[in-house]
């Protein structure tokens, strides 16, 4: 679009804002389509659409938002409460581009009782008001099976799909079934079972899938006193099986107090891209529904403005009527009847922390499972809670970790393994031989290894890592600092991994003088920093013995008369340990060397048994 048209769109835009009453409301932009890509709402219409034409707004979600808008309507309600339900309305309704978009949770089962003359009660995934009632969704199995099982044992609802009618059942159309012998059912197909009785049976059903057991106790305690001062013990005993099944149930619910009565309770654990929005339903002290919906968001949508959309939609779709809402900060709404609480401590604060945990729990869940799908989506994650941890100017996309290893200042070699987004790059390892330094001096070692591989990245150009983890603690980490910062004036970020008394890694160290950065031992990040280290240490002690076996080789071949070096090298490459040499038949080794030397070597190892 050209400046000049686009300088017209927004002036167009403005003087339609301008005329826009100080009222609460929903307001809709429309595309050059005349398609809704974006619906909001407000308690001044006027104040709140102006705000996203303001020059000052910064953030580029909405400035890509603003840029697509070719027109703007609006509806004004009475309340704020009004224009809450109207926007979660038409976002349903329309599903705008820009909107933030609900994972729904129609994929989790719910609870049906039919509308029938003997209505039947069973789990389904499949929502369709005209077949009956719903409870749930229920995103723990485990929780809907148990009271469906409940159900079952309390009032044998029927498992049939026959439309039984009065007139049927008068006529004797059906006959029992196996359900009805096993006493899994009444038989009110039949006429064994009352429809009265088969009502109220299904009257306290709905009750507890409800969540209300407290009334329902009530109600069979009543009933039962009722039967024993009829002396009707057979009936009594029935009622009373059935308030035992329904305290048992209630004793493995979560009682949270017996003060608190019918309460909603909202949580919100956000990140950059989704929000996932905790709810619980508290009825007579019993949680009674715990469920969590994924948000992902499409503008920079603060918490507190998901929070208030996550209620709305959630008290509908659990058609909640509860009187107080608990939430962990003030939101800017007011809904008619309803207070909101943000408690401090006691059992509502208790009730909070489940929430935000069932929260947290259900993110993790969702993380993990992604990364299951998307290996580097955790590689990533990772390394920016490095990056975060420790304050790295960028992604430690490139890491390099250095060791040493020699016994008593012999054979002394050193190790460089490259680790690109936390996975080893194995064709970039580095091995070096000490060459300036004599005897067990460490810190001397890793000075020169490190002055050589980074002096030679320079002078080849090759990009320098982001990070470098040093084996060792403050002291590996101040001699590495000399050589990369004071000799070769570089500025890579160096950590340093310490170990404990026992040798075994314990901390991670950064910056200048070195701090321990604050990383749980048993923690996903701190498996893979000491991954790096156990690898760059067999990498190093490996060389270090392959070294050694060579100049023990070496040592032993040098002894036989007659075989020069081009003989022992043919020897080392062919069968590479003393021992194998050993071992060797003279056929081979005659094979390897030809007639004559192959002759001398088998016979100086054997010399013994002849």
């Amino acid at each position: 679009m050209k400046k000049e048209d686009n300088e017209k769109r927004l002036e167009r835009l403005k003087e339609i804002v301008r005329s826009m009453p100080e009222k609460p409301g929903s307001y809709q932009y429309y595309d050059e389509n005349g398609t809704i890509i974006y619906v909001g709402k407000a308690k001044n219409l006027k104040a709140r659409v102006s705000s996203y034409f303001h020059t000052e707004v910064d953030r580029f979600k909405t400035k890509v938002l603003v840029s697509k808008i070719q027109d703007i309507s609006y509806t004004v309600v009475n309340t704020e409460e009004d224009a809450l339900l109207l926007e979660n309305s038409l976002i349903k309704k329309y599903n705008p581009k820009y909107n933030v978009l609900l994972k729904d949770g129609k994929t989790y089962p719910s609870i049906c009782i039919t509308n029938e003359m003997f209505p039947r009660i069973f789990k389904t995934r499949v929502i369709n008001k005209k077949w009956g009632s719903y409870y749930g969704p229920y995103s723990h199995l485990g929780s809907m099976y148990a009271v469906l099982e409940l159900i079952k044992k309390l009032y044998h609802p029927r498992t049939c799909r026959f439309p039984i009618t009065k007139d049927d059942v008068e006529k004797k159309k059906y006959s029992v079934c196996l359900d009805y012998h096993i006493k899994n059912c009444g038989g009110p197909c039949v006429g064994k079972q009352s429809y009265e009785d088969y009502q109220r049976n299904i009257a306290q059903a709905r009750e507890i899938l409800k969540g209300k057991t407290r009334e329902v106790l009530r109600m069979l305690r009543s009933e039962m006193e009722e039967l024993a001062e009829k002396l009707e013990f057979e009936k009594a005993e029935e009622v009373k099986r059935r308030y035992l099944l329904i305290s048992a149930f209630c004793a493995k619910s979560e009682v949270v107090s017996h003060t608190i009565d019918d309460i909603d309770v909202f949580s919100i654990t956000s990140d950059e891209k989704k929000a996932y929005i905790n709810y619980i339903h508290v009825t007579e002290g019993n949680i009674n529904q715990s469920f969590t919906f994924e948000y992902h968001k499409k503008l920079d949508e603060s918490d507190e403005e998901l929070l208030a959309l996550g209620i709305i939609e959630m008290r509908e779709r659990f058609q909640s009527n509860s009187k107080e809402i608990i939430v962990p900060c003030m939101l800017d709404i007011e809904l008619s009847g309803v207070t909101l609480t943000v408690p401090q401590r006691g059992d509502k604060k208790t009730l909070l922390d489940l929430s935000v945990m069932n929260g947290k729990q259900y993110k993790f869940d969702r993380l993990k499972q992604a990364e299951k799908l998307n290996p580097e989506q955790k590689q990533t994650r990772l390394m920016k809670e490095l990056q975060d941890k420790v304050g790295l100017p960028k992604l430690p996309m490139h890491i390099e970790c250095f060791d040493n290893s020699n016994i008593s200042g012999t054979d002394a070699v050193a190790g460089c393994v490259v680790f690109r987004a936390l996975k080893p790059a194995k064709k970039e390892y580095r091995k070096y031989i000490i060459k300036t330094v004599t005897g067990p001096d460490d810190y001397a070692s890793m000075q020169e290894v490190v002055r050589r591989r980074y002096t030679r990245m320079i002078e080849e150009h090759t990009p320098l890592p982001d990070l470098i983890i040093t084996d060792g603690g403050q002291g590996q980490m101040s001699v590495v600092r000399k050589v990369v910062e004071d000799e070769l004036g570089l500025n890579i970020p160096i950590a340093g991994l310490a170990k404990n008394d026992r040798h075994r890694t314990n901390e991670l160290l950064y910056g200048n003088p070195p701090v321990t950065i604050a990383l749980k031992t048993d923690s996903e990040l701190f498996h893979v920093l000491t991954r790096i280290q156990d690898e760059v240490h067999r990498y190093a002690i490996t060389f270090h013995r392959d070294m050694r076996s060579k100049h023990q080789l070496k040592s032993e071949l040098d002894e036989i008369k007659g075989i020069g070096p081009k003989s022992k090298a043919l020897l080392i490459d062919k069968l590479k340990t003393v021992k194998q040499i050993k071992e060797a038949g003279l056929e081979q080794l005659k094979e390897i060397l030809g007639e004559s030397k192959g002759s001398l070597v088998y016979e100086h190892f054997h010399v013994e048994k002849k």
